[in-house]
């Protein structure tokens, strides 16, 4: 009840007014009847955006902190995120892609949609990574048709790392449902899994037309973050070394002051 509620009179209108989100294929979203979204990953703003732009409810796993947070805040952000169909997972434990499968299936065996981003976080350049392959398990485990979708424009309207963006209008593009139904039963073997998951990752490039990178975002994310430390450490080194090598103690150059008449100094040569 408290999904259509924010859809359709407290935060589903104003979205659509200001930011008018366009969409193209949504032809391809059955009526009814379950399947995976699988989609690329460029803003936090994705899983509002996407949603409106169909008339069918879509579920997303969301990590558990913005449901377990203490008081009041917290209680709204549960509210919130429940009501906007999310459902909990925690990811920080060893099992926790088994349980997100759980879920997953759960949400499909009930006959609704189910979104997912297989590059598992957000891309930190607007690259589209390297997808993982709970998409294709999830695929072959419950004989769904996986419809590759792409967000774009979202990375403008909520920018990484950001808390404001500019207008813009997200374009959301929906692609034909891809049927793996010739695998059945190869869902524990690794080069399918992994083929099938290129086949999905390769319809979301060319419906985002984002550069495609064959890394796992969480890696590139990773690296990215270490080369900027580094960068940021080299120069403050270096501005320390400017700093201890250009100045004496007493906050000049370093240089003996020889006394001039009416009390000028100037350097002392024989310093030098």
């Amino acid at each position: 009840m408290f999904y259509w509620f924010l859809r359709y009179i407290a935060l589903g209108p104003v979205l659509r007014v200001v930011f008018r989100p366009r969409v193209m294929g949504g032809e391809h979203v059955p009526e009814d009847g379950p399947a995976i979204l699988a989609s690329n990953h460029v803003s936090y703003a994705d899983w509002l955006f996407m949603p409106l732009t169909i008339s069918r409810k879509v579920t997303f796993v969301a990590k558990a902190e913005y449901f377990n947070s203490p008081g009041v805040k917290g209680w709204l952000q549960k509210k919130f995120f429940s009501g906007a169909g999310q459902v909990p997972i925690d990811r920080s434990g060893a099992n926790a892609a088994e349980g997100a499968l759980r879920t997953a299936k759960r949400v499909l065996a009930s006959g609704e949609l189910f979104g997912i981003y297989p590059e598992g976080t957000r891309s930190h350049d607007g690259r589209l990574y390297r997808g993982k392959t709970g998409v294709a398990r999830l695929a072959l485990e419950t004989g769904v048709p996986v419809i590759p979708v792409a967000v774009v424009g979202t990375d403008v309207v909520a920018p990484p790392g950001k808390k404001f963006g500019q207008f813009t209008r997200p374009h959301v593009r929906y692609g034909r449902p891809l049927d793996f139904s010739r695998y059945e039963g190869m869902e524990n073997d690794r080069y399918i899994l992994r083929s099938i998951t290129d086949e999905i990752m390769y319809e979301i490039m060319r419906l985002s037309g984002q550069e495609y990178v064959d890394a796992y975002a969480a890696v590139a994310k990773e690296t990215a973050r270490a080369e900027r430390a580094s960068k940021r450490e080299a120069a403050e080194a270096a501005e320390a070394a400017r700093d201890a090598g250009g100045t004496g103690q007493d906050g000049t150059d370093g240089s003996e002051m020889t006394p001039l008449p009416g009390g000028r100094t100037e350097p002392d040569a024989r310093a030098s």
